[in-house]
């Protein structure tokens, strides 16, 4: 007897529990129909001609509201997952009120790949977490180069034309669990693109990936983006990670950079109630004063903070050459960089004027300065047949062979003459380097890197950085006093981009202070003198990656970059090491 009434006392203990954990949430008037206001037109497509997901179908339902006239682009509202949080009733009314502008929202259910036959064992293939987990900018890519052409190829129920703005001002993208993680993607990636973002129930935890986004926005410069974040405290704690925590996290680590971000986090689960209950209020917060631009906030990182000039962005220098790189300095703070493909050496003066320098440069592909200003170039294999020769510039239009049979890709020289020269033998052989001392005399101080590609010495000259653009790896070694290496390690740690198998870094430069400028697919990525990735600087988009950098200017505290075909320059507050001068101390490192 005393058994039957315990057990009955824990269960009607646990049903109160139960109870008391029931989610209800206040109905926000927006998310009910309201008489008087004038309701939108939904359009119902099916989309099944992607190329960047081949052979997916899915279902595309496109909401037009009353006020649209069809004499204008409109604003755009994606949402992942189709139709949520009743959104048509939502917009009706907010836009009726004008609490946020005339917005088309398109409404997309993820890929599924069809199975072939119906004979009741095969299934279809749901592509939901390939597309909505995982980073880079594939998704952002499908809705700019698929989705929107196709939206805007159809008619309105009455035959209008539906216009879609391109400015990323006028438009917000959603979703809730992976559709949330692939709302912030498609921004992340394209913030020129989407400014606006509404995460329910995120899922920035290990399935794809995502566990990284709280770190990258930490170290990234900030971009012009607004997130509006819900979650509960009773979201899923799985094997991916816990749902709840990683919200948290990410929440921080947005305010920690800047970002407009705002939160509603509350006790429930992981489903839609929440969502639903918050979304008039996240609408009416991410559209509150348009349109108004969304800038970049003011981040806390002190490594970026140390190195971005307030309000200074990318300046085009050129464009429109064949492949940008060997970007250098010269002691006057001139910079020369090299047309590989159409073996062309420019020069920018320093008066920012960009001129040909060299007509015919044999395809050089590295570039740097001596201390009495002379160039050396390296020509390690682009040209037919392949010139493999270091090359010294008295002027523009002479110049002596200072080393023959050198295959190589970039070259450094210290101070005191010696030149080092990485020599990548392509990305199955094994690497080497090369040192040419002052009397000419050439030796192999390393090999076996795969794909050693851009070098650099420190501030103080004692040690040299290679970039191994094969792996994630930036190697070390110290400079012994004939010039040898030794000590060699795998030091710097690159972050690596999802859709990539390695960081291809590329060229790379010191400051005055000891920090390292690493090019790589990720942007600019900046290491401490520990080898750690402290900030990364994104460079414009262009056809390929950023290639090089240097600092240029009368003061050296301009970044001059190569990015494929173009050649752009900042304004920061640091200043380069340059090799042409003596040795400085940077300052300490910091544990």
């Amino acid at each position: 007897m005393k058994s039957s009434l315990l057990v009955l006392f824990l269960l009607i203990i646990g049903e109160a529990y139960a109870q008391t954990k029931t989610e209800t949430y206040p109905v926000d008037p927006a998310s009910e129909e309201q008489e008087g206001v004038p309701k939108g037109e939904i359009l119902e497509f099916t989309f099944d001609t992607s190329k960047i997901f081949p052979g997916t179908t899915r279902k595309i339902s496109v909401y037009i509201p009353d006020q649209y006239k069809a004499d204008k682009p409109a604003c755009v509202h994606v949402n992942q997952d189709g139709i949520r949080w009743n959104a048509p009733i939502v917009f009706d009314n907010l836009i009726h009120k004008k609490e946020m502008p005339v917005t088309i929202g398109v409404f997309i259910t993820p890929g599924k790949v069809l199975a072939q036959n119906n004979d009741g064992v095969a299934v279809d293939r749901f592509n939901r977490s390939f597309e909505y987990d995982g980073l880079g900018d594939r998704y952002a890519r499908f809705l700019l180069e698929e989705i929107f052409p196709f939206v805007e190829s159809q008619t309105t129920g009455d035959g209008r034309s539906i216009l879609l703005s391109k400015n990323g001002n006028d438009r917000s993208i959603a979703g809730s669990s992976s559709g949330a993680v692939c709302a912030f993607t498609a921004a992340w990636e394209r913030p020129e693109e989407f400014s606006k973002v509404f995460s329910a129930i995120g899922t920035y935890v290990g399935l794809r990936g995502a566990d990284r986004y709280d770190i990258l926005v930490r170290k990234h410069e900030p971009k012009p983006i607004r997130i509006f974040m819900q979650d509960g405290s009773n979201d899923l704690d799985i094997y991916g990670g816990d749902w709840w925590k990683t919200n948290e996290s990410m929440q921080r680590a947005l305010t920690f950079s800047g970002y407009d971000v705002k939160h509603v986090w509350g006790e429930g689960g992981h489903n839609g109630k929440h969502g639903t209950a918050v979304f008039p209020e996240g609408m009416r917060w991410l559209w509150r004063d348009y349109p108004k631009p969304i800038t970049s906030g003011q981040t806390k990182n002190k490594f970026l903070n140390a190195i971005l000039e307030e309000n200074e962005g990318w300046e085009l220098v050129g464009e429109d050459y064949g492949f940008t790189e060997g970007i250098a300095v010269n002691p006057k703070g001139e910079v020369f960089f090299q047309d590989i493909p159409n073996a062309k050496t420019y020069k920018i003066g320093l008066d920012g004027k960009l001129e040909l320098y060299i007509a015919d440069s044999k395809k050089a592909s590295g570039t740097t300065f001596t201390k009495s200003g002379e160039m050396i170039t390296i020509t390690g294999g682009w040209s037919e047949p392949p010139t493999k020769q270091v090359h010294l510039y008295k002027s523009s239009d002479s110049y002596e062979v200072v080393a023959n049979e050198t295959p190589g890709n970039d070259i450094s020289v210290a101070f005191n003459g010696n030149i080092y020269v990485t020599s990548p033998n392509g990305k199955e052989r094994p690497s080497k380097l090369f040192l040419i001392n002052p009397n000419g005399e050439k030796s192999i101080v390393d090999e076996g890197l795969k794909f050693a590609n851009g070098l650099c010495l420190s501030p103080d000259q004692t040690q040299l950085y290679v970039t191994e653009s094969a792996t994630h790896w930036v190697w070390i070694y110290q400079i012994q006093a004939d010039g040898s290496l030794a000590q060699k390690q795998n030091y710097g740690w690159l972050h690596v981009r999802d859709t990539d198998e390695n960081a291809w870094s590329d060229g790379l430069k010191c400051d005055r202070e000891g920090r390292i400028y690493v090019t790589s697919k990720s942007g600019i990525q900046v290491l401490d003198q520990l080898g750690r990735v402290h900030a990364i600087i994104p460079t414009p988009k262009t056809k390929g990656q950023v290639s090089n950098l240097c600092f240029g200017g009368p003061d050296f505290d301009v970044l001059y970059v190569t990015c494929h075909d173009k050649v752009y320059r900042r304004k920061v507050k640091v200043k380069g090491a340059n090799n042409f001068e003596k040795p400085i101390k940077p300052m300490k490192a910091k544990l």
